[in-house]
């Protein structure tokens, strides 16, 4: 395979397992404070990671030059992680995934100034396209809740933490010094672990651990090495392989997966008309993946 038809694998991937904490994390996020569980999640990915990383002889003295760098990229993520839980509280899930599409357009305002990638036309259509699908979905195929801008709270918080995400996309590959996609995930779940641990101490401290049902379990390892470690990896893979644009163009898909999740874990399926927004994603990502600008 080509550089960027692995990206491209590595993203599509990449969405069917976010996709599932989306569904998982929208049963569980009232059972956990978002701080405590993702502390966890990130020591249990890190853990993961570093093996694999050690495993794979990456783990280098050089690795280790400008650790800012990790303390940037894993409090970008640990805003994302803790802000998505949040968010789960009162949105569902298939609107939060819906939030989580307007990344990509998020990501391309930042890569210009940071890695001067220029939005070309058909990829500025497809944006608007997959916006326009987002907001349908988020605004549940209200007009009136559309034209009166009446976000939900959960989407609101969650909003936030998509921005985080967006910008922490083409820093990637602004502070990639030449490690490895483990080796670069390896510190940035360490450093994400440790400022989580500072600012949620108290929340950790707090959690009755051993009283968690085992849904809450389930779901915390699921986050963790499925949503995490290997998400991690794939993401700095492909960003090293795709403009930061494309690379989250695949979040178009998180909506159709989290509804077939939904319906594998029994619950109802959505109403038809959000089916026009989940759609529209879709199109916009088939727009995003006959651009023809060379990778």
């Amino acid at each position: 395979m080509s550089p960027s038809a692995q990206g491209h694998a590595a993203m599509l991937l990449f969405s069917a397992l976010v996709a599932g904490s989306f569904s998982l994390g929208g049963l569980v996020a009232n059972e956990i404070a978002p701080l405590a569980l993702n502390v966890v999640r990130f020591i249990v990915a890190g853990v993961a990671v570093g093996a694999v990383a050690w495993a794979s002889g990456g783990m280098r003295r050089a690795a280790l030059r400008a650790p800012w760098r990790y303390l940037v990229l894993g409090g970008l993520f640990s805003v994302y992680f803790v802000l998505m839980f949040e968010g789960l509280k009162t949105a569902p899930p298939v609107s939060s995934a819906a939030v989580f599409t307007l990344v990509p357009a998020m990501a391309a305002l930042v890569a210009w100034p940071l890695l001067g990638q220029v939005t070309t036309p058909r990829m500025a259509l497809a944006l608007v396209i997959g916006g326009v699908g987002a907001l349908w979905v988020i605004f549940r195929a209200d007009l009136g809740a559309l034209m009166a801008f009446e976000i939900g709270r959960g989407e609101a918080i969650f909003l936030i933490g998509c921005a985080a995400h967006a910008i922490y996309t083409p820093m990637v590959r602004k502070l990639n010094r030449g490690e490895s996609a483990v080796v670069f995930s390896f510190g940035t779940l360490v450093a994400g672990a440790l400022l989580m641990s500072l600012v949620g101490w108290r929340a950790i401290a707090q959690t009755e651990w051993a009283a968690l049902r085992p849904l809450v379990w389930v779901t915390i390892f699921y986050v963790s090495l499925c949503a995490s470690a290997i998400t991690f990896v794939l993401v700095q893979f492909a960003t090293m392989r795709l403009p930061s644009a494309k690379v989250m163009a695949y979040t178009y898909l998180v909506p159709t997966w989290v509804i077939c999740w939904e319906v594998a874990l029994g619950n109802p399926a959505p109403p038809a008309l959000l089916g026009v927004g989940v759609g529209l994603t879709v199109l916009a990502l088939v727009l995003l993946l006959r651009e023809d600008a060379p990778n």
